[in-house]
């Protein structure tokens, strides 16, 4: 790609990025900077001077090569969480956090996108903005409730004048518009103010209204805290008209030293009637105090306004996390068109703000997914790309045949590695199975070594984004551990640490135990689209998202392999088969 523009070939590539990285050093500067700054970088190495436009063009193409482009990401600015996903009249509709002026979080408005498949996106003018006194301070997450009519209302946090968050209703002002471009705030609004006992500053998030035939009335959920514990919860309103709205007086749920609570979402995933004690719910809660998203499976008495969860050792807040890395604030909808529920989360920056100003854009939304109960445990959902993100496939390269020795690594022959969905099952030798006997309990992702910690059954996998040397890689792999109980366990993680050679960027490594049951291979599917990486974890019982910047292992000096560090055994890749995906780019929205 360098060589199509007749000023830098890649025979040169390295030695401009080793001045590059001299100057970095040398200076304090950061990559973007460099772009606003005319100075000669000598390399000794090359033995020659290149002026600061090699490097504009050269950091041009590392900026293009980190922008993704399979995944909803709004273009220069920042997008941030998702608001109320809905379909209406043909279209999926698309609402999220947006500042039209920067990329930091401020004064926040709301941008709009619709699509007709979940994966080809146009933008829509922005649909709501700061401008009256209850909202000046940002219209903030909310949410989409349809009307038996087949009308839809919105519901959304206003941050006031005074930062207070108060709630907010608007409906559209041409119902008969299927895009839906214009919307009007109610004369009425702020329609909820926060109750006693609750910080201004701590109200926030309506979920999509139910209808509740009990006493006819339609109820919403909204995140805040309680100080005394400190403690997570979800209050629950009732109303007739969204207008004048009733405080249920006691919390759905509460957790205790989880702290605030905000994107809260409560949906069924099971089957059977209504008033069946084997239905099943979801609650979910974005936990402000970690960023992370947790959820817990459990029953809802409507008649009670109580929630409660099947296994208290896994509550909100304590338990399951909807995804193991850089991922929040996610929420989902009910799509009528495939009978299925299915959930977006924001994935935001891993360096910091100035960097996000001076390229020029912040975080995305991941792919959206579906979300299913997993009939196998009947313990944990199961979140799977949406089945439309497979029209993007295309070259499918296939492998067999592979038996990864331990402490090897095989890159695999790819045209490239940008943009690829990878499904691959990996089994370990039945004999260093049984050959296990000492327990290991300490081993968890996020406190180990990363891939570079060796045992008996771990690490193997995937490497992504890497380079020949290694200088950077993005370990994804498992790691195979016994319990006290003589029963194996599973981690599945991402080891950030390797993944750039940029200095100011988090760097960590994240993931968990997942569940395997007996007789299952090892599965992981990997889509790769530039900077973001997402692995759904035996069929989507665990995820885990990250956002890497390589430096290096860009274009054609990046490689995907798979490896096997374990000391004990050799590894089989079962099936490994990579397919590259099609851009889907954001487009403006036109009229026929």
């Amino acid at each position: 790609m360098f060589a199509s523009h007749g000023l830098i070939y890649l025979s040169h590539f390295r030695c401009v990025f080793v001045s590059l990285l001299a100057c970095w050093e040398k200076h304090k500067l950061t990559v973007f900077s460099l772009l606003l700054t005319d100075v000669a970088i000598y390399s000794t190495t090359c033995m020659h001077a290149c002026r600061s436009q090699w490097l504009v063009l050269l950091l041009h193409h590392l900026l293009l090569y980190q922008l993704s482009v399979c995944m909803y990401a709004c273009c220069l600015r920042g997008t941030q969480q998702c608001a109320a996903p809905m379909y209406y009249r043909g279209l999926y509709h698309f609402f999220y956090q947006y500042n039209p002026k920067g990329v930091v979080w401020n004064k926040i408005a709301w941008g709009h996108a619709v699509s007709s498949d979940l994966v080809h996106w146009r933008h829509l003018p922005v649909a709501m903005v700061p401008d009256q006194w209850y909202d000046i301070n940002g219209v903030l997450t909310g949410s989409a409730t349809m009307l038996p009519n087949g009308t839809v209302i919105l519901l959304y946090t206003g941050n006031s004048d005074t930062f207070a968050q108060v709630q907010c209703l608007a409906f559209p002002a041409d119902p008969e518009d299927p895009l839906l471009r214009t919307w009007t705030k109610h004369p009425a609004n702020p329609v909820i103010f926060p109750p006693p006992g609750i910080g201004d500053r701590d109200f926030r998030d309506p979920m999509a209204a139910w209808f509740d035939k009990s006493d006819n009335t339609w109820r919403t959920i909204i995140g805040s805290k309680d100080d005394h514990g400190h403690a997570g919860i979800a209050l629950m309103y009732k109303t007739k008209d969204f207008i004048k709205y009733e405080l249920i007086p006691d919390p759905v749920h509460r957790v205790e030293g989880t702290g605030m609570w905000e994107c809260i979402d409560l949906y069924r995933i099971s089957g059977g009637s209504d008033s069946s004690e084997e239905v099943i719910y979801v609650m979910k809660a974005s936990v402000n105090d970690e960023w992370h998203d947790y959820y817990a499976l459990g029953r809802f008495d409507a008649e009670a306004n109580r929630w409660m969860p099947l296994d208290p050792e896994a509550d909100v807040g304590i338990g399951m996390r909807v995804d193991w890395g850089k991922f929040y604030a996610s929420t989902s909808f009910y799509d009528p068109v495939k009978q299925r529920r299915v959930s977006w989360g924001f994935i935001g920056e891993t360096d910091s703000p100035n960097t996000d100003i001076a390229k020029g854009w912040a975080s995305l939304q991941g792919i959206p997914r579906k979300v299913v109960l997993d009939e196998k445990t009947r313990t944990n959902i199961l979140q799977w790309p949406v089945e439309e993100i497979d029209t993007l496939r295309y070259n499918a390269t296939k492998f067999s045949g592979i038996t990864i020795e331990s402490s090897s690594v095989i890159i695999l022959p790819l045209r490239q590695v940008a943009q690829l969905d990878i499904e691959a099952s990996f089994r370990l030798n039945a004999s260093a199975i049984a050959a296990l006997h000492e327990a290991d309990v300490s081993y968890n992702c996020s406190t180990s070594g990363g891939a570079t910690e060796r045992g008996a059954l771990g690490p193997f996998g995937l490497l992504i984004h890497a380079t020949n040397s290694g200088s950077e890689q993005l370990a994804v792999y498992f790691y195979i551990y016994k319990g006290l109980d003589g029963g194996l366990r599973t981690q599945f993680c991402h080891d950030e640490s390797g993944s750039s050679r940029a200095k100011e960027l988090l760097k960590r490594v994240v993931g968990s135990t997942v569940p395997v049951l007996h007789g299952e291979a090892l599965s992981a599917r990997v889509l790769v689209d530039h900077s973001i990486v997402e692995s759904f974890v035996m069929g989507g019982r665990m995820t885990v998202t990250s956002r890497v910047y390589p430096m290096e292992a860009i274009h054609a000096a990046g490689r995907v392999c798979v490896f096997n560090n374990a000391t004990g055994s050799a590894v089989t890749v079962e099936k490994l088969v990579v397919h590259e995906m099609a851009s889907a780019p954001i487009q403006p929205y036109r009229d026929a």
